[in-house]
């Protein structure tokens, strides 16, 4: 049966619906990304002031609009990266969303319940969040619009189709926050992304307990590096790996560049 489109400014929904995979998989997994010029990224709490940084560099590559229509642009700076973010918590929010109103989530214990409802609830916040913080900072028309995702390719009736999907979305979301770090100018704006990201990291920790509950799967190989860190994505792979979730056109033409020196 062919899911429905959503849209992201969804939050209500009762009930609802893993198995692993890296970043490299993510690209496999025919309905998670972005379809178009889509983007992705994530977000936490609340009211702290929000200062746009300034112009930055480097364009990446952009798809042709459509005849008179106009693509919204990520935008430079600070702001940029906080609408980077704000996608990615738009989307997660949007899966949870389904998630909750699926047939494994409908019959799932209650353990797996209230772990589904906080993850639900963190980025509902994560991404109401956001919305007024760049509002805030940058006004309503450099504020990403509400996007639109096709979930069809995510089985929500199924324990492991649910679970999969969830463990890209947040490993890919720590590594995104991770690799972002770099190109914040503002401090207040890092340590919120510091944490947020831990926040998404226990996310990833979560779903890979209850795909494998008897190992280290929660801190696999596949997302820890030789040092014991967390892996960091560029927005480059970030976006390379998101593959044909997101239905709205936006592009991320003018995202800062890592600072170097720091």
């Amino acid at each position: 049966m062919k899911k429905p489109l959503v849209k992201v400014d969804v939050v209500e929904t009762s009930s609802n619906n893993s198995k692993r995979s890296s970043r490299r998989k993510f690209i496999k997994l025919g309905g998670l990304g972005l379809a178009g010029s889509s983007f992705l990224l994530y977000a936490c709490s609340e009211d702290d002031m929000f200062n746009p940084g300034g112009e930055m560099n480097q364009p990446m590559p952009q798809p042709e609009p459509e005849p008179g229509e106009e693509v919204f642009d990520l935008g430079s700076g600070d702001v940029g990266i906080l609408n980077y973010a704000y996608a990615l918590e738009q989307l997660e929010a949007a899966f949870y969303t389904q998630v909750r109103a699926g047939a494994y989530y409908a019959g799932a214990p209650d353990n797996e319940k209230e772990i589904f409802d906080d993850l639900y609830n963190h980025e509902v916040i994560h991404r109401d969040f956001f919305k007024a913080a760049i509002t805030t900072a940058a006004g309503e028309e450099n504020t990403l619009p509400d996007l639109e995702f096709d979930v069809s390719a995510i089985d929500f009736d199924s324990r492991d189709s649910v679970l999969q999907y969830a463990q890209v979305l947040e490993d890919t979301g720590v590594g995104a926050y991770n690799g972002a770090g770099d190109r914040i100018a503002d401090a207040t704006y890092l340590t919120l992304a510091g944490k947020i990201v831990s926040v998404e990291a226990r996310h990833a920790s979560a779903i890979r307990s209850l795909i494998d509950p008897e190992s280290g799967y929660f801190a696999g190989d596949d997302v820890i590096d030789e040092n014991g860190l967390d892996l960091a994505y560029d927005p480059s792979e970030v976006f390379e790996a998101a593959g044909g979730f997101i239905v709205t056109d936006f592009t991320a033409n003018n995202l800062p560049e890592p600072m170097t020196g720091s």
